[in-house]
Order: C-alpha cells, then structure tokens, then sequence
C-alpha cells in the first residue's frame, strides 16, 4: 500500500540511492543476488548473537540495498521479465529465510508460519489472477504488502530487543500474521469482483 500510495514520493530515494551502483557497473540481476546474500549473512549473524534489535538494524539496512535492483535496472535499461521474475523469486526466498531465522531464535514457530503462509498467499493471490487475466502490479494497493511487512517486522525486532515485555514479540508475531491473511483475503475479494466482470463480459 506505502509503494502503491506514495510511489511519486519513494521512486525518487529508491533513484538517488541506485544512482551509485549503476554507475559503477553492476547490473539489476547483481543486486538482486547481493541483496540475498546479504539478508542470509545478517540471519545466520542472528542466530549466533541472537539479539533483536540488531538483527532488526541489520535487516532494515539489507532490504534498503535489496530495493534497489529495479532502480539499477532502469538506469542502467537493463530491465526485463526475467529480471522481474528472479527479483519476485528471491523476494520470496528472503521472506522464508527471516521467517526460519525468528523461528529459530525465539521457538514461535506457530506464529512465524502462520505469518509467512499469510504473506505467501498475498503475493500468490495477484499471481494467480495474472493467469487468467492481464493484472496491473502497483494497482493492487492492499493493507500488508510486501514493504510494509518488510517494515512491521523491522519495528517489531526493534522493540521486542529494547523493551523490557516479554510479550511483544508474540502478539507482534499474532498480529503480523493476522494482517497478512487479512490482506490475502483482501486481494481474494478485489480477485474475484475481476474475473466475475470477465465472465459476465463473456456470456
């Protein structure tokens, strides 16, 4: 929704901070695949020190550097479908590598597969319509997309690693998950009203 709502705002930081890498070089395929190293590295640091609000630091800074690529890619017009494809891809990977990192650490597990099925069927929800019909990818403005769980999960490591509640993480965790399936319900509805209009159009 922040993406969809404020692109005219965040495009051009995402431009500026891409300026850099473009310029010396690297491709949008070579951020995105760096970006995923990265993520890796900060979670297995996490598993060793275990401490959230470094790991919520460490990650903040590797999905600024990972948002980059589409940026790189058009500077450097080297955009293309596969390049969108293995960025979709890697997405998804990183998504499944935070969720098995906070697993681990705190033993939530429950919680964390509840919240990473929800943002998996999110992001399949729009891929699914895209099969039967031509779908708009910033015109799906929904309530927990990919950036604001990016940003939820930063905010929430943060807090539970500097207050001294034990209960922060798990309701955060609770709440992160509810929203995620609420937002997959969300693109479910707007999904549907789509192809119903196709059928109708149709007969």
């Amino acid at each position: 929704m922040i993406d969809g709502l404020m692109k005219d705002v965040i495009d051009p930081m995402w431009e500026a901070l891409a300026r850099p890498l473009a310029r010396a070089g690297f491709t949008p395929n070579q951020v995105t695949g760096a970006g995923l190293v990265l993520l890796v590295a900060v979670s297995a640091a996490y598993l060793w020190h275990q401490s959230h609000w470094i790991y919520a630091l460490t990650l903040a800074c590797t999905f600024v550097f990972d948002a980059l690529d589409g940026a790189v890619a058009r500077q450097t017009g080297l955009s293309s479908k596969l390049g969108g494809y293995f960025d979709a891809m890697v997405d998804r990977y990183q998504e499944l590598v935070v969720a098995l990192a906070i697993g681990w650490v705190t033993g939530y597990w429950a919680l964390v597969l509840l919240g990473f099925s929800g943002a998996m069927i999110t992001s399949y929800a729009k891929a699914r319509t895209a099969i039967e019909t031509p779908v708009s990818n910033t015109a799906w403005p929904d309530a927990f997309e990919r950036l604001e769980r990016i940003i939820y999960t930063c905010v929430l490591l943060l807090l539970a690693g500097l207050l001294p509640w034990d209960w922060v993480l798990p309701w955060g965790l609770g709440l992160y998950a509810a929203l995620c399936h609420l937002t997959a319900l969300q693109r479910a509805r707007r999904a549907a009203a789509i192809l119903r209009e196709i059928d109708r159009a149709g007969n």
